[in-house]
């Protein structure tokens, strides 16, 4: 499984971004897909997982009401609509994907992509 992140840029404080991630290869192995970030001198955090079979979400409580976790199945993308931007959420975005179960542990999961940057401005 390949995953390609898109949609990463410089918004600033309150505004919106739509991230993208598309799956490919042997994605009917996939079970979940997630978003996790990394902050510049952090560690790498969950943020949301979606369930491909049943759309089943969760987020983290930093998130929740201001980002949402989706998927087109017909496109083998997920994405992550972030609204009400701030300046803490600045972080490189990764998108990662499991066969097995939902987690927000990282290591739980199989499939990574590379990352996109994203930056929220004061």
């Amino acid at each position: 499984v390949q995953l390609v992140e898109s949609g990463g840029g410089l918004v600033q404080a309150g505004g919106s971004l739509r991230l993208s991630c598309a799956a490919s290869g042997r994605t009917f192995n996939i079970y979940t897909m997630a978003w996790f970030r990394q902050a510049p001198g952090k560690e790498r955090e969950f943020v949301a997982a979606i369930i491909w079979s049943t759309s089943t979400t969760l987020y983290a409580d930093s998130v929740k009401g201001r980002f949402t976790i989706s998927r087109d199945n017909a496109k083998n993308t997920v994405y992550l609509q972030m609204s009400s931007l701030k300046p803490e959420d600045t972080a490189v975005y990764y998108c990662a994907a499991k066969e097995r179960g939902l987690s927000t542990l990282q290591y739980t999961y199989n499939y990574w992509g590379q990352g996109t940057q994203v930056t929220v401005s004061s």
